[in-house]
């Protein structure tokens, strides 16, 4: 019989999250900062759980062989480090600790406007070079401009907290919040960011980075701002594109720029912006204080600690482990659901309004709060900061007025049960602006999508899977095709199917597109849209069930 709990420190914590662990009486800690792919791999399955940082690469090779694990604990937010579906995968819980470093990363982004808005960095190399230069460097007070903070979770509301006491105005922009204003009518709110950015004197991003907030900030939304707009970006790199930073910057369009994160880190030597007298750069610096070292350490021990007692379940990045009690038919089920979603996410790109699933069948009825909350964790979570999972999915999504309906009926004349997930923009509905997609699981027990937005086909979602919308006309086909064969990419199943005027293409490719690829897709004439998905690959066939 197990006494205590085996725990493997595979980073250097901080010594509050130490001394921590050293205290509980239940648990014996074994600390290994440093570890390789191999050494870690040889080992890991002796422990019951694992707290980690940024420095150890958590693999599917290290997680070939889990044994007793059974959860894995970020001391951080950024969970790039682990293979969150190899751990998914060995039914691996996986933890973060976002909360805790919250303040420390909105004050780091309020300094840098703070500093940007007064020549700070500029203004301290001319003096410590024995310069006194007041004139070159009158700054502007922030009492009375106006924020555009872009996307608006914990860290943007923490930092509007702040613009606030400062005496400013604070607009936001959230596709995801169907709210006319914010804490308490202080700060309105837009679903579109084009509205938003003529209002703005500075702009700070707190927003992920995926497919939609990449290059959010760009030359053609440069367009749209204020003369001498101030931008601040400390959540990631890439979601202003840098070049047409250095654009904006030369034309005077943009005034000045702070950055702590980078498309590429750390830059290159000789990138421009490490030098542009209108750029103040920091390494990386958002989540980098002692208390948000000390927090980190402590929360991640407490919630792995906590989830192995059976305490409770806090910080869970993955959902692995929590669809047990499941029969085999609905975990398939599950399973659909969740690749639908994470398959139509990409073609959200405004406000939600409304999210519903429908389950057709009697043997989904009992399945149906899992499968809701699982296709919302799929569809949601790139879009959002907040980590995702069955606890607080559902209340995430409510705080940002998105309404959640779940039917269950009958299978009429469907043969068999199926699935739907319909999104409904802000806005209200249309033909054109209302992804929905519909699942089933045949007699072969294989996972079919049959329809994504009245585009009916027959393909199983698993894999790397490109998405092209087109015009419907001859040559496309060839055209995607050899496009994707001058690339060395393979296509191992397509589904084609036309609606009106349009056609869609459903890619399944054997290897992961090159940008490059889809790069020159989009800018093909004909070609309408083009996203890519990575899925998990098929499930291994359950047997046939009567």
């Amino acid at each position: 019989m197990q006494t205590k709990f085996k725990i493997l420190a595979a980073d250097k914590l901080a010594k509050e999250g130490m001394d921590y662990l050293l205290s509980q009486p239940d648990l014996e800690l074994t600390v290994k900062p440093g570890l390789g792919e191999d050494e870690l791999a040889k080992i890991v399955g002796e422990y019951d759980g694992m707290v980690v940082r940024s420095g150890v690469r958590i693999t599917p090779r290290v997680l070939e062989n889990p044994g007793r694990l059974k959860a894995i604990a970020r001391a951080g937010v950024g969970v790039d480090n682990i293979d969150l579906e190899a751990a998914t995968n060995k039914g691996i819980l996986v933890l973060n600790s976002a909360e805790a470093s919250t303040i420390t990363t909105a004050e780091h982004a309020f300094a840098l406007l703070m500093a940007l808005a007064r020549h700070i960095g500029q203004a301290y190399k001319t003096m410590s070079q024995g310069g006194w230069d007041r004139e070159k460097f009158q700054g502007v007070q922030l009492s009375g401009k106006t924020l555009g903070v872009i996307g608006f979770g914990r860290i943007g509301r923490t930092v509007a907290e702040r613009a606030l006491a400062f005496g400013m105005q604070v607009i936001a922009y959230d596709p995801f919040i169907n709210a006319p204003t914010a804490l308490d009518g202080q700060v309105k709110m837009f679903s579109v960011l084009e509205d938003l950015l003529p209002h703005a004197d500075i702009l700070t991003f707190h927003v992920p980075l995926n497919d939609q907030t990449r290059g959010l900030l760009n030359d053609r939304t440069f367009r749209l701002c204020r003369k001498g707009v101030l931008v601040v970006n400390a959540a990631r790199g890439g979601i202003v594109d840098e070049q047409a930073l250095l654009a904006a910057l030369d034309s005077g369009q943009c005034a000045g720029a702070a950055l702590d994160v980078f498309s590429v880190e750390p830059p290159p030597a000789d990138s421009p912006l490490r030098k542009h007298p209108r750029v103040l750069v920091t390494p990386h610096l958002g989540a980098s204080t002692i208390e948000a070292q000390q927090a980190v350490s402590v929360d991640a021990a407490t919630a792995l600690l906590a989830y192995l007692r059976g305490e409770g379940l806090r910080g869970a990045v993955n959902v692995a482990g929590l669809r047990l009690d499941l029969d085999p038919l609905q975990k398939l089920f599950v399973d659909l659901a969740q690749r639908m979603a994470r398959l139509i996410s990409p073609l959200v790109t405004g406000g939600v309004a409304r999210v519903t699933v429908e389950l057709s069948g009697p043997q989904l009825a009992t399945a149906a709060g899992t499968i809701e909350r699982l296709s919302l964790i799929g569809l949601l979570q790139d879009h959002l900061d907040v980590p995702l999972n069955l606890v607080n999915v559902r209340h995430v999504a409510e705080q940002r007025g998105i309404m959640l309906r779940t039917v269950t009926m009958e299978e009429g004349h469907l043969q068999g049960p199926q699935v739907a997930i319909e999104v409904e923009p802000t806005g209200g509905a249309t033909a054109q602006a209302s992804p929905r997609i519909v699942g089933r699981v045949y007699h072969d027990m294989r996972p079919r999508v049959v329809e994504i937005s009245g585009y009916h086909m027959d393909i199983v979602p698993a894999g790397v899977m490109v998405l092209v919308v087109n015009e419907d006309q001859p040559g496309m086909l060839g055209l995607v095709g050899t496009e994707f064969g001058q690339a060395g990419i393979n296509i191992a199943d397509m589904a084609i199917s036309r609606r009106a005027s349009t056609a869609l293409m459903v890619i399944k490719a054997d290897t992961e597109p090159p940008a490059s690829l889809l790069n020159r897709l989009r800018h093909r004439p004909g070609i309408l849209r083009v996203v890519m998905v990575k899925l998990p690959e098929e499930p291994r066939q359950t047997p046939r069930i009567s």
